[in-house]
């Protein structure tokens, strides 16, 4: 078991035109387990990652690898392994050259111990049949296999990969986000793996780190951060479609039931019970959160209130239908399925589950309250 720690790392650079700050007082712990570092593009994984790797020096923080500091180390004294979007591969070398380059320059194996670790970890990656082959007669698919190949063989005790994937088309990517789950799994090593590409991280990872502007959001499992995110920022960021988000106004119900009342005359929607000690008064400005999949249209049995909405688009999408509608002046993406397919123009009902209402304070952005479907509300990882 290999633990990697950062505390308080942050990044900042200088130049002419001041001081930016790329990562800020980031803190977590990955142990034996694929954490995938998510957010879009500037947010400051790729920086996170290369300071792991001893690629960007840390401005302020530490970075440990199983109890020792590591932060002012070498590359090559840190025992990680790091795999590149665009393979990073030697053109003038075999597969088996470029597998064996690493232990024969940082380890002190034998001729015949490197040949073996080699034959071995390429029967692992399926390319054993690659190996006296030039790299530049591989496909796209090969060549990332020898690479991640080439940075397992060394046996590091933490593998970092930047975005390895994005370089194949949508069937490979597929089945190389299934192999390195599976290899992942069998290695039992301790992964970092950097990506924007939200399907990747909630498919791969067994816990997702949600980044913004070089400051941590959140951490935890995929499906609790998708059900009770933190704030408004990781609730939009997971989701296809987002997450359908309303500026509204609380008016009080009863004892601890409210109703949200949206600007322009829309209609009054129900929310779930407001947890306890939590201080919202009526007439709160709010942010109503509803994900897509969610709003039922001309449900036969609604479990919610029923608004009518205007159909302005539907998108087929084969296993469902994205179709996109107007509540008064509010834009609001539902997910039906294939069979429910309204035309533009067409004024349909919609319900909502009261319980899959998501409650957001309008300056802050911070949860109030979430569906949390797969945990109660508000535990979370850090």
């Amino acid at each position: 078991m290999v633990e990697l720690a950062l505390d308080g790392v942050t990044k900042r650079y200088d130049d002419a035109q001041g001081t930016e700050t790329a990562v800020s007082d980031f803190s977590l712990t990955v142990e034996d387990e694929l954490l995938v570092l998510l957010g879009p593009s500037g947010c400051g994984k790729t920086t996170t990652l290369r300071m792991i790797a001893g690629l960007e020096t840390v401005t302020d923080g530490a970075i440990r690898i199983d109890g020792r500091d590591v932060t002012g180390l070498a590359p090559s004294d840190r025992s990680i392994a790091m795999v590149f979007q665009d393979y990073g591969l030697y053109t003038m070398m075999s597969v088996r050259e470029n597998m064996a380059y690493g232990l024969k320059h940082s380890t002190d194996l034998s001729a015949a111990e490197r040949e073996a670790r080699v034959e071995e970890m390429a029967e692992m990656f399926d390319i054993a049949g690659l190996l006296d082959r030039s790299v530049t007669d591989l496909s796209g698919g090969q060549k990332q296999r020898v690479s991640l190949g080439r940075a397992m063989v060394r046996e590091p005790d933490v593998f970092l990969l930047d975005e390895p994937l994005a370089s194949l088309d949508a069937k490979l990517r597929s089945e190389m986000r299934t192999e390195l789950q599976r290899l992942q799994s069998e290695l039992d090593i301790t992964t970092v793996y950097v990506t924007h590409d939200q399907k990747e991280a909630m498919t791969m990872a067994d816990r997702i780190a949600v980044l913004d502007d070089g400051v941590l959001q959140q951490a935890g499992p995929p499906d609790r951060v998708y059900a009770d995110p933190t704030n408004r920022f990781v609730a939009d960021f997971l989701g296809t479609p987002s997450m359908n988000q309303l500026p509204a106004v609380l008016d009080r119900q009863d004892s601890d039931r409210y109703t949200a009342r949206f600007p322009a005359d829309d209609p009054t929607v129900p929310l779930a019970a407001v947890p306890s000690g939590v201080a919202v008064a009526p007439g709160t400005e709010v942010v109503v959160g509803i994900r897509p999949e969610d709003i039922d249209i001309d449900a036969q049995s609604p479990d919610g209130p029923v608004f009518e909405a205007e159909v302005v688009v539907t998108e087929y999408q084969g296993s469902d239908n994205f179709v996109h509608l107007l509540v008064g002046g509010t834009e609001l993406t539902a997910v039906s399925p294939p069979t429910v397919k309204p035309e533009p123009g067409e004024t349909v009902r919609l319900s909502v589950s009261p319980s899959d209402i998501y409650l957001f304070d309008a300056e802050t952005g911070e949860a109030i309250t979430t569906s949390g479907r797969s945990v109660p509300a508000r535990e979370r990882d850090a």
